[in-house]
This record gives C-alpha cells, structure tokens and sequence, in this order.
C-alpha cells in the first residue's frame, strides 16, 4: 500500500496472519497506513529502518517474545504499544503495562474496538506526521497539553469535546471520516448517542473557525460519507 504522507503508520506484529491482514484492512479503513510483521526478531530491525506511530504487539511470537519486544522498543522509543494476547491472565495483563505498554487487549478481540483503541491513544499521546505539522503549524498551534487549538495566535473557544474533534480532523487532513469514526475519537467511553451528533459539533466548530479564517471553509462534507479537513482547498 503506498503511503501518504499525511497518514500514521501502524505497525502489527502477529502470528496469525489471517488475523494481522483483517485488521490490517480494518484500519486501512479508518484512514492509517499499515504493514504486518509475522516474526519477534523481525521487529527491531524494521523499526531501525522505518516509522511507525503505533505498535500492535502480540505476546506469543516466534522468535523475540512480545514482552521482551515491548522492553525492547520502551529502551529507545516512546512509541505508543498495544498488546494483543490469547493469555487472560491478570498477572500477564499487568506485567505488560509494567513493561512500557500503552493498553491491553486479549484475543479473541473485536476489530472494531482494536481500531477505536488505536484512534483513542494516537489523540491521547498527539501523535501525527511531520508533514500534517508543517502544512498548519503556520495557521493553527495546537497545544496537546493544555487541550487548546490556537487560529493565527487567537485561541479557539472550544468545549474539551470540539478540540478533540478538531484535533483530530488536523491530525489527518484530507482524510474523510464517517460520523461513526468521529464518535469513537470525541467519546473515550463507548457511549451509545447518535451519529448525528456530530453534526452538531461539526456545525459549532465551523462557527467558531470563521471568526478567525472568515474567508475559508476548512472543514468539509462529503456526501454520504462524513467529514474531513483540507486546508489547501480552504485557501
């Protein structure tokens, strides 16, 4: 699959390989670029090579054990890690997040929850490419630790759930989003309310971005799909 340079890179390391290549797909999906690794002392390597802004890790690998890989990638990276195991136990559970690992999912796993984890702890740690940086860095800043979006050094009004939103739509622009994605990345907990609530949010947001690029309409529909954000056709 050829990389754009506005998407994250997740990289998967599983045995199973029916498995990795339906959640390989899965998140192709969800708009993230992928690639699959079937062997422990594979990984080291491939991470020495290329970039990734996620790591989904198995416990039970050939070669290089996932707990081991996890110590591993934690001694030169901050790289967030999930961990996917057959195991339930609570003590294999714990001691992987004692290792370094961001979260924890035990086999057999719904995808769809896989992949809103993924989403959830990308916004969390604000991981995103430089290029997606670079492109608007000189019109928005956006301040992870505070949780504010600034527009030209002018700060956003924003409620904690519309620069969640927004943060995300600037994470991967041109990436078109259902409303259903953009729930699971507004909502950590899961809830149940309806996909058009994001329209109201959507609404709100292009209100409040006008006031300061009065001009330009940065967030835009697509039909029968949902929403995504571009820049260069807002110019």
């Amino acid at each position: 699959m050829e990389i754009t340079n506005n998407q994250q890179r997740i990289l998967i390391v599983e045995d199973e390989v029916k498995l990795a290549l339906v959640l390989e797909e899965f998140l192709q999906q969800a708009g993230y670029a992928s690639h699959c690794l079937h062997d422990g002392d594979q990984v080291i390597p491939w991470l020495n090579e290329h970039r990734a802004d996620l790591v989904i890790l198995d416990l039970m690998l050939p070669g290089t054990d996932g707990i081991t890989l996890c110590r591993q990638i934690r001694e030169q990276s901050d790289i967030p890690i999930i961990m996917a195991t057959a195991k339930v136990d609570e003590v294999d559970r714990l001691k992987g997040l004692e290792i370094g690992a961001d979260d924890y999912l035990c086999k057999p796993f719904s995808l769809k929850e896989m992949v809103a984890r993924v989403k959830v702890i990308l916004r969390r740690t604000g991981t995103q490419s430089e290029a997606v940086a670079d492109k608007t860095t000189s019109i928005f800043k956006i301040d992870q630790a505070k949780m504010t979006i600034h527009i030209h050094q002018k700060p956003l009004d924003l409620t904690p759930v519309e620069f969640r939103l927004l943060n995300h739509l600037l994470s991967q622009q041109e990436v078109v989003f259902s409303r259903n994605d953009l729930l699971d990345v507004i909502y950590d907990d899961y809830r149940l309310v309806c996909d058009r609530t994001i329209d109201s949010h959507i609404k709100n947001l292009r209100k409040k971005i006008q006031t300061s690029l009065p001009d330009q309409e940065v967030i835009h529909s697509v039909y029968g799909v949902g929403y995504k954000l571009d820049l260069l056709k807002g110019d």
